[in-house]
């Protein structure tokens, strides 16, 4: 059974950094774009990052400058460094992975992709910045 497990979520003040992790047990495919995007209660799934196997990556306007996606591609795994925390960047962060690359571009929770939808997801780690 494919997993993806994310760690590294917490309670930290605003102004402080967090590292997320996500590794993939038994999948034994190459994923050629992985991503995070995050939720909170009431609102629906926003896309926070997203990298592709080529290096290209995508942020959301909110987290531009201040979080940085980066993958090891030959071990599946990806990582989220938030630095700079807000307030309203809590929620419960998920990744999420894709196999396929779309030539034709798409869009994946408001980012820009390379792939089609990335249908492999956690069950996301929560992360919450006090003021």
């Amino acid at each position: 059974q494919i997993q993806l497990t994310e760690s590294g979520g917490g309670s930290v003040d605003s102004g402080g950094s967090l590292r997320l992790s996500c590794a993939a047990a038994n999948f034994h495919y190459f994923s050629y774009c992985m991503g995070w995007f995050r939720q909170t209660p009431g609102k629906g799934p926003e896309g926070v990052a997203l990298i592709d196997n080529d290096g290209k990556t995508n942020y959301a306007d909110s987290v531009k400058g201040r979080f940085t996606i980066s993958r090891d591609s030959a071990n599946n795994l990806l990582y989220l460094q938030m630095n700079s925390l807000k307030p309203e960047d809590t929620g419960n962060y998920t990744c999420a992975y894709s196999r396929l690359r779309n030539p034709n571009g798409s869009t994946w929770l408001g980012l820009e992709s390379t792939c089609f939808e990335l249908h492999f997801k956690g069950r996301g780690t929560q992360v919450i910045v006090s003021s």
